[in-house]
Parts: C-alpha cells; structure tokens; sequence
C-alpha cells in the first residue's frame, strides 16, 4: 500500500506517518512535507522518486507526471488498467493525504497586488486532491487532520479503508475544493468590481451542529463565512451558559449589530430579531436603563448587546433582570463575576475589528434573502446619511434637540421590520411598531407602547406615509417632530398636516424597507 502526503496543515502530521510506517504503509512526499518530517525524525521517500524528475518552475510542478496521477486514477477493478501500469512500471496510490494553505485568511489579511494574491493559489495540491476524491472507490482523499484517526483505526482493523469512508473523504475533498476555488473567484470578482457574477459560490465553515432550528422538528447547524474579517458573532467566544439556539443565534446577530451601530455608549435589547429597546448615552448603564424603560415586559428573557467592554454598573443592572443572553466586545472582571452569578446566562464576547489593512471580500459584503428556488442577493442596507442630507419641508423646523432624536431614530429604524415606527426621546426608544402591513397600524402601537412618553417626542419612518393618517395620530399624541423618506405622491398632503399641527418634518430621500 502506498501513500501521497502534501499538506499545508502540519497538525497530527508526524504522528500519522509513524502509524502509516509501522502498518506497512511507503510513504511519498513533497519536499516540504517531507522536510518537516524529517525534523521529525522520519523519513520518507520524495514524490521525485516516483516521477524522476525535480520540482520545476519554483516548486509549482512536483506532481503532474503519470507516475502520480496514474497510480492514483486507475481503476483497480479494470484489468486493462491495472496492467498499463505494470507495463509503465507504475504501482498504485492508495491514500492521498492534501490540504493546501487557505485563499481567504491570507488574501483577507491586508491589501495585496493581483500577483501576490496568485501566489497564494494551489494548483498541484488542488488537483491531487480531486484525483484521488474521483477515485474514492479505491483511494482515500484525505483533506484535513481530523480524518486521521478513523483512517489508521480502519488500517489496523480492516487493512484498508472502508467504501464509506472514502465516499466521505472524497464529498469533504470536492467541497474543499470548491470552496478554495470559490474564494479565488470572489477575490478576482472584487477586482474587477463584479459584485453580481454570472455564478455567485457560498463559501462556508462548519461552526458546529445546532440542537435544533426555529422548531424542535427541525434539524440546524452554524456555519461562518471565510471571507468576512470583521469583528461577528460568528467569531465570538463563549464565556458562560448552554450553547446558544438557533433563535439565540439569531437574537444574538441582531442585538449585536443594532449595539454596534452607535458610536457613542449603547444598548440594545431584542426579542425575535426585534429591538424592543434601544438607547444611547454617555454612561453604559445609563443606556441600559433607557433601553429596559421601552418596554420591560417584552424585554423579560430577551437578548442584551453593548458596544463598549461591559462594566460592573451595567452588569449589576442586566443581572436585576430575567435574560438568555449578554453580548459584548469584552467585560471588565468585575463585570463578568457579576453576570456569572446568573449560571443559566449565556455570556458572549465578539472580538474588536481587526487592524487598519483588512478587508472583507465576497459573500461578507452582501445580503441574502431566500426564495423558492434560488436567492435574492443584495448589497447591504447602510445608513449613508449625515445632516446636510435632511431637507426640512414644513414650516418649522426641528430644534436641535429634535433634530438629535431624530437622527437617533433614523438610525434606530432600519434594524426593525417594516413597515417600521420608532418613537424616541433623548436618545432612547419609547415605542417600537414593526412588521405590519398597515403603516398607521405600526404608528398605533408604538403610540400605544409609549404610552405618556410619546409626549415631545420625535418619530421615525422607515418609509414615506402613503396617507396621513398616522402623522395626525402621532402629532395628537404628543409627537413634535418626524424623520422620513419622503417620496409618496401624496407628500404635499402629508406636509399639510403637519404644518397644520406644528410638527417639524424632514425628508431623507433614503429607505430602509427590512423583511
């Protein structure tokens, strides 16, 4: 039995080749690999033992000869084979042990020349690998170290490897393959400025098996983007409680990203992807504060996220409460000694931004919505809005106090589903509406939600008031101001009402629809 060992990933290298030697195994490896096995004190044959031939063109061509793909491609079921490669005096290739040097992570980590970037693509190991993951009825494609093991424990007890797992091996190798290739495609797409190519590949990593989805009867697992370097949930780390659920998941994303949003100290609190509270101010637990007042009933087993490191203040407050989970770029000690009083919390910590020179490339600069079929693809939704922007259309115009909060909200309603009322005083939410089909309705319940604070307050619109219904509702509420896109062929009319009860208008000419 033979094995072909290229491998970028040195984990478990040298503990493999000593169970491969002492099953019998010849080993045959490229310069590298077989480098740094000898460091090791092993060692094995160079792959230009086979070919007869040095590596050519500064190491890229080591492996393409008969002598490799021959013993690795030919059918040991076909008898015409078997003996061409007798007659050429080539001896088959069992096992083909490969994995190549990641595109994304090094590509990903500053700004590179397009030639640099080629550099960095595989081509022999790639091609290897997809040999022998064609012929997985006789050869095992082994691409990454955790498939070690079960492949010497099948050696020892079978002889061989089982067709089940090299069917496994060979699925995993081809989706290695395609990933590594996919990644590529989006670096040299990125270039050119093609965010929308003729074929769009999702490059994904497992993260880990979920218990379950939305519902107990459904099956789910968390998956991380390779191109994406900007500080996620995706990359977080988990300080205390059960693994988060499919739903913390989904709470956890949205919080953290509403959090993130503000510049200066703030806090969100989300219940099924929805803010229920959101609020903003010098001191972190002041935030906190603001944010639980918009609505502390619904707030009871919600998610919280801050976008600052959580202090103890702040922790004391959250741990007065009934949570599932915290979020936060970090804790102070003290901070954290509190919360993990709460033993049932989940406790995460996103890690910062990296440094200046990274970038996101790819599916990380995009947004997806699913459909029968295929998938909706967007860029994402930005905020792209400063005041100069604003263009006031009714008779007063807002204070500077309002025009404040009605940046604030402005900023707020494009975290909630439309259509999307958010209603704000002093840099905090007082009433949320969300996901109605009615844009007067979602006026309604945040009014309703508000209750006495929507007296002075100012109000956002994710989109124009078809009819001006809820501008009249709102200003005999107690509502002062409104921020909107404007846009509707009924505007003049909406513009007369509000002049008609005082109320300061401005027109953004940007929406924020969310499904």
């Amino acid at each position: 039995m033979r094995a072909l060992i290229s491998v970028a990933n040195r984990d478990g290298l040298g503990a493999l080749a000593r169970e491969l030697r002492s099953l019998g195994v010849d080993i045959y490896a490229t310069d590298g690999t077989r480098e740094h096995l000898a460091g090791d004190g092993i060692d094995v044959a160079s792959v230009s033992d086979l070919t007869l031939v040095p590596p050519l063109v500064g190491g890229q061509v080591k492996t393409f000869h008969p002598a490799v793909y021959a013993g690795i491609l030919a059918r040991r079921d076909d008898p015409g084979q078997l003996a061409e490669l007798v007659e050429h005096g080539i001896a088959p290739i069992d096992i083909v042990v490969v994995n190549v040097k990641p595109f994304a992570p090094e590509v990903g980590a500053g700004v590179h020349r397009i030639d640099e970037a080629l550099e960095l693509v595989d081509v022999g190991g790639v091609a290897l690998l997809g040999a022998a993951a064609r012929n997985c009825v006789a050869v095992a494609a082994v691409s990454s170290p955790h498939h070690y093991p079960r492949v010497i424990r099948e050696l020892r007890e079978l002889g061989t490897t089982s067709a089940e797992l090299r069917q496994a091996l060979a699925a995993e190798a081809f989706g290695a393959i395609a990933a590594f290739h996919a990644e590529i495609a989006a670096y040299l797409h990125q270039l050119t400025g093609n965010l929308f190519p003729p074929r769009l590949a999702l490059v994904l990593e497992k993260v880990d098996d979920l218990r379950y989805g939305e519902n107990p009867h459904q099956r789910a697992a968390f998956y991380r983007e390779t191109t994406h370097r900007s500080g996620t949930l995706a990359d977080a780390t988990q300080l205390q409680g059960a693994p988060p659920s499919f739903n913390d998941l989904m709470d956890l994303d949205a919080a953290y990203r509403i959090a993130r949003d503000f510049t200066s100290p703030a806090v969100a609190i989300v219940k099924h992807t929805e803010p229920v509270g959101l609020a903003s101010s010098d001191e972190l637990a002041e935030a906190y504060r603001r944010a639980l007042e918009c609505d502390t009933v619904a707030a009871f087993g919600g998610i919280v996220a801050v976008n600052r490191q959580l202090d103890v203040a702040t922790a004391r407050e959250i741990a007065a409460n009934s949570y599932e989970a915290v979020v936060a770029p970090s804790y102070s000690d003290a901070a954290l000694a509190v919360l993990r009083e709460k033993e049932q919390l989940e406790i995460l910590a996103v890690p910062a931004d990296p440094t200046e020179g990274m970038r996101d490339y790819g599916i990380a600069t995009l947004d997806f919505k699913r459909i029968s079929g295929g998938l909706l693809v967007q860029t994402q939704d930005d905020l792209a809005l400063d005041r100069g922007q604003l263009q006031v259309v009714t008779q007063r115009r807002p204070t500077l106090e309002e025009l404040t909060d009605l940046l604030f909200a402005w900023r707020a309603v494009r975290h909630i589903s439309s259509n999307a009322i958010v209603l704000a005083r002093n840099a905090a939410t007082v009433g949320i509406g969300a996901g109605q089909a009615s844009r007067q309705v979602s006026v309604e319940i945040a009014l309703r939600r508000a209750g006495d604070r929507a007296k002075l307050a100012v109000m956002a619109s994710d989109a124009y008031f078809p009819f001006p219904d809820g501008i009249a509702i709102a200003a005999n509420a107690g509502v002062t101001a409104i921020i909107q896109p404007g846009g509707s062929v009924r505007d003049e009319m909406a513009i007369e009402v509000a002049n008609r009860h005082h109320l300061a208008m401005v027109f953004t000419g940007r929406r924020h629809f969310r499904s």
